[in-house]
């Protein structure tokens, strides 16, 4: 099984309400949290945006309400400095292939 499908198949156990895959997208968001706030501590953060294919469906909003969570308990400082965004899912998608497509070669 590739990522991808795992991936496709743990949203399906979120749509469907399993608890387990809650926890995991809970999980995904608290180390967000703490993965901006290390950003933040090299670079100026105001806007952020959530992208990628684990934020489609339920998924997004847990991220981000977690990775709040995280920020404005542990670091209000930098909460208080940034805000995250969930575009919709078309723009999601959109976004996902501008960013793909400016990456440097390597």
């Amino acid at each position: 099984m590739t990522n991808a499908e795992r991936l496709k198949f743990v949203q399906g156990r979120l749509d469907a309400g399993d608890k387990r895959a809650v926890e995991i997208w809970r999980s995904i968001g608290v180390y967000m949290g703490y993965a901006l706030a290390h950003y933040a501590d090299y670079y100026e953060l105001k806007h952020v945006l959530l992208l990628g294919r684990v934020t489609s469906g339920e998924g997004g909003p847990l991220i981000l309400q977690e990775a709040e969570k995280v920020l404005a308990r542990e670091f209000p400082t930098v909460a208080d400095s940034i805000t995250l965004h969930l575009p919709d899912e078309r723009s999601r998608r959109v976004g996902q292939a501008v960013a793909a497509a400016s990456l440097p070669s390597l």
